[in-house]
This record gives C-alpha cells, structure tokens and sequence, in this order.
C-alpha cells in the first residue's frame, strides 16, 4: 500500500472514537508496528493530534488541535454535512448563514463530481418552508452547550409568556430543539426545581458561574423532560384523551411540541395535552377524526357538548338555507 494512501486509512481508523494499539493498527493496515509510528509520526507534522498512551492497555487516539487539520470524510458523511449547511444556511439560528454558505461552498468545490451531483439534486429538489419561530443567536447556543459540557451555571433575564421579566440562575443540563425553537432544560436554584426556558427568551450574562455537580437526569432525559412542559406543563389546561386509533397514526397529526402520544395496544392511543382554553382544545381534538373520550378534564366534555350542538345548529341551518334556495 502507498504511503499516501496508508496514511489516509490510518487517519480514517483514528477518527473512530476509541483507542487503537499499535498491533491493532498495524494488522489493519497490513504493516508492521515500527510503521505505524513512523505514520503517526506524520500525521503529527501534518497538524493532526495523535495522542498516545504507554503500556498494555494504551494505545492511539486523535484528539483536538489548536488548528484545523483537513478533515477526512467518507461518501455518506460528506453529502450530510453539505446538506446540513444548506439547512443551516436558512435555518432558525441567527449569525450562521453567511458562514455556513462558505463552508458549502469550499466543500462543494473539493467534492467528487458523483457527490456534487448527489448534493446538487438534494439542493434543487428540496424546499425549505421557513416558520415564524423564534431566531436564536448562534453564539448563545454555544455558550449554553459549552456551560452544559463543563457543568457551569449561567445567569440570565428570562421574559414569560405573559411579558414578566425575571433574574434567573441555573445549572444547565442540555439543549432541546423542537424544529421551530430551541429550548434549554436545567436545575433552577432559585426555585428549587428543574425548568425548560425558552432560549430566544433568555438574555444571557455572561461569563458563566461557577461549577456545579450535576443531578439525576430527568425520567427519560431531558428531551422527554423538555416535551412535557412544552406539550401540556406550559397551560393553564390540561388534558388526557384516549383515541380509538393506533399511536403510529395520530402521531402523524400531534408535533413534539403539541403533545405526548402513548400507545395503549389494541389499536388505542392516549394524548396528553394542554391548551389556553378548553374550547380550542375541544376543536382541535376533533381535527384527527377519530373517535375518542376524554379521561380528564371533565369540563372538556361540556365545551365537547357545545361544540356538537353548534354544528348540529350549523348543519340544520345549511340544509334549510339549501332547500330554500332550490327552485
């Protein structure tokens, strides 16, 4: 095997995120293990960290440089990355797009023409519908996964729903993005308890606190944590509706963000939701045209009640409004 090409795999072997021994190496590259030196040794002076450990349990593994070294991707991993900086190129994270085109472009023109090709049909048979959630600032991103890595608290000005405005100091414990917002779950020290806070509400002060030790994770972690209090923790109402439906298909109609889908077997699911009012809810229940009952709460039956007998009311008045108008 030529020594460029060798160096290419060993340096694609070393990407793996685990410790490589010299013999391990070596058998995989067909070599023998004074070789494998004299290669990390050249990958060193190319700019890529290859740290090592003595002894029988040591080995290789590449760690982070203070610079950039080229990086080595296989097929696959290129066209995801072109893909996701398209997508960041329009997405809801603010002071990413005009980096993020950069970046595709200097990938873009060091792409095999197969690739650029994949890439290129992705691109042109793909639109991106934009929403009108919230723009979140890229470097406050970074700071919060960066307090989340290191388990550092952060101080910030959060503003409510309602427009209240609060001092606030946590100790964050992960990110969570929705599609539409990006929201962080963490341990609120002031109120003694774990929260989800908005991040296009947070005002953050920065540098961060000192360290913490962390907690427990939340049942299911925190994505499960951020789904519940943004599905139903969030309204004043709440609800608990079992469909006569399997969990697979209405999960099709309910978004992370709008409630929680358990499945019960026998072709029945249950919802777990919240809303301001109990009639939006009463509406929106009947949206996914499926029989149901609800299990709580049971004022929800009688905004249910009103509703029916207003499009009975409606139906009736259709019909007779259409016999009238005949001839």
């Amino acid at each position: 095997m030529e020594t460029s090409a060798r160096l290419l795999r060993l340096l694609g072997l070393l990407q793996v995120p685990r410790d490589w021994t010299g013999p391990a190496l070596a058998e995989r590259l067909e070599v023998d293990v004074r070789t494998v030196r004299r290669d990390v040794d050249k990958l060193r002076t190319l700019g890529y960290p290859v740290h090592s450990t003595p002894g029988t349990t040591g080995g290789y593994r590449l760690g982070a440089g203070a610079a950039l070294p080229p990086l080595l991707l296989d097929d696959d991993e290129a066209v995801a990355v072109a893909v996701g900086l398209r997508t960041a190129a329009g997405g809801a994270v603010s002071g990413i797009e005009e980096t993020s085109v950069r970046a595709l472009a200097k990938l873009e023109q060091v792409l095999p023409n197969r690739l650029r090709r994949r890439v290129a049909a992705l691109g042109a048979a793909t639109t991106t519908l934009t929403g009108r959630g919230a723009v979140v600032d890229a470097d406050d991103l970074s700071a919060l996964a960066a307090a989340c890595r290191d388990h550092e608290q952060i101080r910030f000005d959060y503003v409510a729903g309602d427009g209240g405005e609060t001092r606030r100091i946590v100790e964050p414990e992960g990110l969570v993005h929705t599609g539409r917002r990006w929201y962080l779950v963490a341990w609120d020290t002031g109120r003694d308890d774990r929260r989800t806070f908005r991040v296009d509400r947070m005002r953050l002060k920065l540098p961060a606190g000192p360290r913490f030790t962390p907690r427990d994770p939340p049942e299911g972690g925190v994505g499960a944590f951020a789904q519940r209090g943004i599905s139903s923790g969030a309204y004043p109402y709440r609800a608990r509706i079992v469909f006569e439906t399997s969990a697979e298909r209405l999960a099709e109609h309910v978004t992370p963000a709008s409630g929680i889908v358990t499945d019960l077997g026998d072709g029945r699911c249950e919802l777990a939701a919240g809303a301001w009012t109990l009639e939006s809810l009463a509406v929106w229940i009947n949206f996914f045209g499926v029989d149901f009952h609800v299990l709580e709460p049971p004022e929800l039956v009688e905004h249910l009640d009103a509703l029916a007998a207003r499009l009975t009311r409606a139906a009736s008045a259709s019909r007779a409004a259409g016999a009238a108008a005949e001839p």
